[in-house]
């Protein structure tokens, strides 16, 4: 690769996927970076539910985002230049260079785009990041050894021969079998690909470190690679999440708190827009996939979804969407959220089948008068900052002050006359704006917003768990809103200081070939 300085790459692959590769690649940004490097994370391909937009409207990977975030530097879609966002039935979007690209099938992605213009996008995005930075700490994506793929794979070995990486591959022994993961992951690569690998990081471990060494002596006995160390399970990290396996933990509920019940949509994208919700200590928040775990909540969120109209099919065929409608007439908060927001409206309009797949006319949940329509293959990409704008029981306490989030929807969504603006735009990207967003029932407890991240800061959660609590009686302290990007920045700094007393860092200093760093 032609590199205008003379840059270092660290590699990070995984025996699985959620094995910590991300929040690995976060750390060692983290820990170079306070050591003086100018660093930067990069993932070639990754397949994700949460998005990012960055500074100039790009779409990537939430994950790149957080490592940014980490490094102290703006996230560019340079990061992330192959973002893959799953609609269902074998079929993704391919956001390409921070834009949507097409839609695909599996089997078209490899065969037509992955190895033409998805290695040349690859290619050009790491040459300009390491022409920059001193040191790229890369993440690979699920295994390195999926066989089936391997010669199609432009987001592991590949990589690591391109940016003439090291590997550290992590294995997560809380799930079980890491030794057998770690032996079988090593002899499925081709022996050229085994020898980038220099050596092991043992994720999530409970109980005594003692307990493992004689595995640890066999493990690098058969496989002449170090153990380069363990890093302990950790409790109450506040960062978020990727990957949806992370939304089937358990559900800890507490009576006497206020319920917020999230529509667990078989296409959910964006999640991570509750991570701040479920960082608050005053009320339950849980994902739920049936009338049953609907249960009787003190307020329901359908999130954001990758398609829209089969999203909104499944609530009725589940009858969640009736379920919804009549808990809304016993005066439940009900929110939507992008996709969410359409489907709480009166009609979606798709008459060339860009969204769902299929053309038609859609019936929605009609809590609010509003109608959507898609009519081209286009996103809407950009940050936003804007103030709050209607009178509701639950904005009242917000009203006139402001939220930052990003926009990332198809479709034009049109008030009808019983509904009401719920936002002000006034930055769209650069540009100064006086625009309008979402909509808000007469009775203001119904809401839909296009905005991502709204809960992010304090103005708009305040107001929804004041309101909750008041509904239950409750008396609302202050102090339990938490600032969600205070609490990341905290998570992140526990988590690196844990990587960095764990590990042998002199050895990965010698792996980078660079000098030791100090502390």
């Amino acid at each position: 690769m032609n590199k205008s300085k003379k840059s270092k790459a660290l590699m990070i692959q995984g025996t699985s996927s959620y094995c910590g590769k991300s929040l690995f690649v976060a750390a060692f940004c983290r820990i170079f970076k306070d050591a003086g490097y100018k660093v930067a994370p990069f993932k070639a391909q990754n397949m994700s539910l949460n998005s990012f937009v960055t500074e100039n409207g790009e779409e990537i990977a939430r994950a790149q985002a957080l490592q940014a975030f980490a490094c102290d530097i703006e996230p560019t879609a340079d990061m992330n230049p192959i973002l893959l966002k799953p609609k269902g039935d074998m079929f993704c979007q391919i956001v390409l260079h921070g834009k949507p690209y097409k839609d695909t099938s599996a089997s078209d992605y490899y065969s037509e785009f992955a190895l033409k213009e998805g290695i040349e996008s690859v290619k050009a995005s790491l040459s300009r990041l390491m022409s920059y930075y001193d040191v790229i700490f890369i993440e690979g994506a699920g295994s390195p050894a999926e066989i089936n793929l391997y010669e199609k794979d432009i987001a592991n070995m590949s990589i690591a021969e391109l940016a003439n990486a090291p590997v550290l591959l992590v294995v997560d022994i809380d799930r079980g079998g890491a030794f057998a993961s770690l032996v079988g992951t090593l002899e499925l690569l081709k022996p050229e690909h085994r020898e980038l690998v220099k050596g092991f990081i043992i994720n999530k471990f409970r109980g005594q470190t003692k307990l493992l060494e004689p595995g640890l002596k066999r493990l690098e006995q058969i496989t002449g690679k170090p153990v380069l160390g363990i890093v302990p399970y950790i409790q109450d990290l506040i960062l978020p999440d990727e990957d949806s396996m992370s939304l089937e933990r358990d559900f800890h509920y507490d009576e006497k708190k206020p319920t917020i019940a999230i529509i667990r949509l078989p296409r959910i994208s964006n999640f991570t827009d509750f991570d701040p919700l479920e960082a608050e200590a005053s009320i339950n928040v849980h994902y739920v996939r049936s009338v049953k775990e609907l249960g009787m909540p003190d307020a329901v969120i359908i999130p954001g979804t990758k398609n829209t109209i089969q999203d909104l099919l499944w609530l009725k065929e589940k009858g969640l969407a009736s379920e919804i409608v009549r808990l809304a007439k016993l005066g439940i908060p009900i929110f939507g959220i992008c996709g969410g927001y359409q489907i709480i409206g009166k009609k979606i309009m798709d008459k060339k089948g860009i969204e769902g797949g299929r053309s038609g006319e859609f019936d929605g949940l009609g809590l609010l008068d509003v109608i959507t329509e898609f009519s081209e293959y286009d996103k809407l990409t950009k940050r936003v900052t804007a103030k709050i704008f209607a009178d509701s029981p639950i904005l009242n306490s917000g009203m006139g002050k402001t939220i930052i989030g990003y926009e990332i929807h198809m479709g034009n969504t049109s008030l009808g006359k019983d509904a009401r603006p719920a936002f002000k735009i006034i930055k769209r990207g650069d540009e100064q704006v006086n625009d309008f967003d979402g909509a808000i029932d007469k009775n203001g407890l119904i809401l839909g917003t296009y905005i991502h991240g709204i809960f992010d800061r304090l103005p708009l959660r305040k107001g929804l768990i004041e309101f909750l609590m008041r509904n239950k009686k409750m008396e609302f302290r202050n102090k339990t809103i938490r600032d969600i990007r205070v609490e990341w920045k905290k998570s992140l700094r526990r988590f690196s200081n844990v990587v960095k007393n764990s590990l042998n860092m002199k050895r990965v200093c010698e792996i980078l070939d660079i000098p030791p760093i100090k502390g």
